[in-house]
Parts: structure tokens; C-alpha cells; sequence
């Protein structure tokens, strides 16, 4: 099973923040249950608010633990890690258009009516979708 369909599986029973970290965690040494539970409050755009896409901070969660980075590490490892997370988000913004959670579900989930919107309009789905490119792109971030 890829990374994509891991992400996607989890995303049955999980935001979307906690399915990307989730489908890598263990590979850098974060048990899945203490990935689920750094990520939660980041779904939705964090914390619900529709701010940056719950599939990028994961991926960008990931991409931290894979840097492997520890007290006393150079601010030159730091900003190497910044560099990659500004690029992993021009990608994703280069192919979905945003990396707005509420511009990208096109409704305002704290409201009666967007959350409405959302349930009928199935958007659910449309997070698989950006649950699924995130763990795609983040693969090709981690293979270089």
C-alpha cells in the first residue's frame, strides 16, 4: 500500500494532519499513537480556524522529524529545514492553488451554514484528495 493510500485509510478515522504524520511517523521513530496525538489539534486548517491546510503541517511535521534535528544543531540546519518547508508548500500551492483550508473547501466550517455545505456537498472527500497529494508530494521530498 503507498503512503497515499496509508494517509488516505487513516483519514477514515482521522483529521488531516494526523493521516499524513501518521503514514510516516514510525520511520522516523514517532509511534503512530504519539503522532495522532501532536497533530490533532491541527486539523481543519488548525484547530478548525481554516488557516493552513491540516495536510501540509503534517507533512511539514513529517519533514522536521525526518531532519532530524537536536538541541545544539546549527542555525544553518534550521534554516535548511525552513527552505524545505517554504518549498514543499510553493509545491502544493503550485498544483491545488492554495494551501488555505477555507479556500480550498470553499465554505467557512465554523459556520451553520458552511459546515452544512460541507456534510452535503461530501468535502469530506476533497480532504482525502489533499490528504493523499500531501503524503505524494512529501515522498518525493523524503526520497532527495
Amino acid at each position: 500500500m503507498s503512503r497515499a493510500e496509508t494517509g488516505g485509510k487513516i483519514f477514515d478515522r482521522c483529521n488531516c494532519a494526523q493521516s499524513v504524520i501518521a503514514a510516516f511517523s514510525e520511520d522516523y521513530g514517532l509511534e503512530k499513537d504519539k503522532a495522532l496525538s501532536v497533530a490533532a489539534g491541527f486539523g481543519g486548517g488548525i484547530g478548525r480556524l481554516q488557516e493552513t491546510c491540516g495536510a501540509v503541517t503534517g507533512a511539514i511535521m513529517i519533514l522536521g522529524l525526518a531532519s532530524d534535528f537536536r538541541d545544539g544543531d546549527s542555525r544553518d540546519k534550521l534554516n535548511m529545514i525552513y527552505d524545505k518547508a517554504r518549498s514543499f508548500i510553493d509545491d502544493f500551492r503550485q498544483e491545488k492553488g492554495t494551501v488555505n483550508c477555507r479556500e480550498l473547501l470553499g465554505c467557512d466550517l465554523m459556520s451553520e451554514e458552511g459546515h452544512k455545505y460541507f456534510v452535503e456537498n461530501n468535502l469530506r472527500e476533497n480532504c482525502r484528495v489533499y490528504v493523499k497529494y500531501a503524503c505524494e508530494l512529501l515522498e518525493k521530498y523524503l526520497s532527495r
